[in-house]
Order: C-alpha cells, then structure tokens, then sequence
C-alpha cells in the first residue's frame, strides 16, 4: 500500500510519523508534496519518504492520498490533479470541507473520508473523527481507519455531527491548555516555581484523563470519589459551579460548532 500526502505540515508530519512507527507502512511506501523546498528536506530527512514538489508524482503513486493543505488553498491545489484520479481512496483532514464541496471539487465518482483529527496527533494521541462517502468500500474505510489510528484514536461519525466534533474535539485543546495555564498561574501564586506547577498541572489533568478512559466509569462518579465530605476538593467545586464553570465550557463547544458551520 502507498499513501500519499498532499501537503506536508505539522498534521501531516504526525500521520507520517504515526505510520512509521506503527509499522503499517515503509519509508518508501509514502510520497508527499508541499510548495515548500523546505518543508520538502525536513520530511525527507526526518523520515526518509519520497518528497518532492510535484503533487501529480504523489497523485500517482498513490493508493491512499491524504488532503492535508490549508482549506483555502485546496481548491486550486486539487485542480492540478484531479484528471490523474481514478481508484485511489482520498482522506481528506480539511477543516470545514464537507463530502459534498470534496465531490464537486474531485469529482463525484472519486472515494473520499473526510476527517477531524486534532493536534494531539502530534505525540500520537489525536481522536480523529472520520465519515466516508457512499463510493468508500467496508475494507477501505476499515484501510482509512488504520491510517488514521496510527496517531491516535480514531471513530466513524454521521457527517451532520462533524461541527461537533470541531467544538468537543477539534478546538479542545485549546480550552485544556487555558485550564492548565489558570491551575499553574494559582500555584505559582502560591510560591510554587513556574515549571513545577506546569508540571503538576499537566500531569493531573493527563492522569485524569486516562483514569476515565481505562476504568469506563461515568466522569461524575469520577468527580464524586475525589469529593471528600468538608474537604478540599468539594470547596473547589463549589467555587466552580458559582462562577458557571460548566456553563462556560458548553458556550464555549457550541461557539466552537457553530464557527464550524460557518466556514
């Protein structure tokens, strides 16, 4: 199997990255392009791939094509190529480019998954949304899945739930980085150091993750064992419920979805 990538970003290095660590590829099995000599060299002697230029060589030699440019620009890129598309199976990671503008812009018979990865992709742990157009097989989509758990987790969504997962997801991130950022900057007002508390803050906010992932249990009961009857945590809670904490953070997810449908 070849994948090809058009585009060779921060997302796309993740994948590529994803999938040679994995073993679900070789080196030589993936070809990219970018309009950047030099993201073109940093991929090539990062990883050891076929890169180059020239986005009709990767077209090519593709079995599997990863859309991975700036939504802006896609339209465009998508024309230099579009007449050397015939089986190949395109992923598309663009954010706010339904099935429907993939198809007028690639062509209505051509395979296509459109996807919502976020940057955890970067260290391997992304979630990655993915729905495939009627023209995708079962072994294909179940190909497009694979590829896209090579960075992460990875799950078939109905298309109408896509924005969603640009809010809950997408955008998420972000909001745990300030959530980080505000518990560190309140113990370093505390006296403690600036990279102690980044520390600290980041590793609760991991280790509470996985511990809702690994034990499948309801994030309430979760909440609840760590309430203490007068202590600590439940005077925290109670300054976060007065203040709208939950209140905030949906407003936020639905902000979030609903710039999505705007795009």
């Amino acid at each position: 199997m070849k994948i090809g990538f058009i585009g060779m970003g921060n997302m796309a290095g993740a994948m590529i990255g994803g999938l040679l660590k994995n073993g679900l590829v070789k080196a030589e099995e993936i070809y990219g392009a970018d309009v950047s000599e030099q993201m073109v060299q940093k991929r090539a002697e990062e990883y050891g791939i076929h890169a180059g230029t020239d986005n009709r060589a990767v077209v090519a030699a593709a079995d599997y094509l990863v859309l991975a440019v700036k939504p802006q620009y896609a339209a465009e890129a998508i024309k230099g190529f579009r007449d050397l598309l015939k089986d190949q199976v395109v992923i598309s990671i663009m954010a706010g480019k339904t099935l429907a503008w993939l198809g007028e812009a690639l062509g209505s018979g051509v395979k296509c998954v459109r996807c919502m990865p976020n940057t955890a992709a970067l260290v391997g742990a992304a979630i990655t949304a993915a729905t495939p157009n009627e023209k995708v097989t079962e072994e294909e989509l179940k190909t497009a899945l694979a590829i896209l758990q090579s960075f992460g987790t990875a799950s078939v969504v109905p298309e109408r739930l896509m924005d969603a997962v640009v809010g809950v997801s997408g955008s998420a991130p972000a909001y745990v980085f300030m959530f980080i950022e505000a518990m560190a900057d309140a113990a370093v007002e505390e006296g403690m150091p600036r990279t102690q508390a980044y520390e600290f803050a980041a590793q609760a906010v991991y280790g509470s993750a996985k511990l809702m992932i690994e034990t499948g249990k309801h994030p309430g009961e979760l909440k609840d064992m760590v309430c203490s009857p007068a202590g600590t945590t439940i005077a925290a809670v109670r300054v976060l419920e007065e203040a709208g904490f939950r209140g905030a953070v949906i407003d936020a997810v639905e902000a979030a979805t609903e710039r999505s449908r705007e795009l």
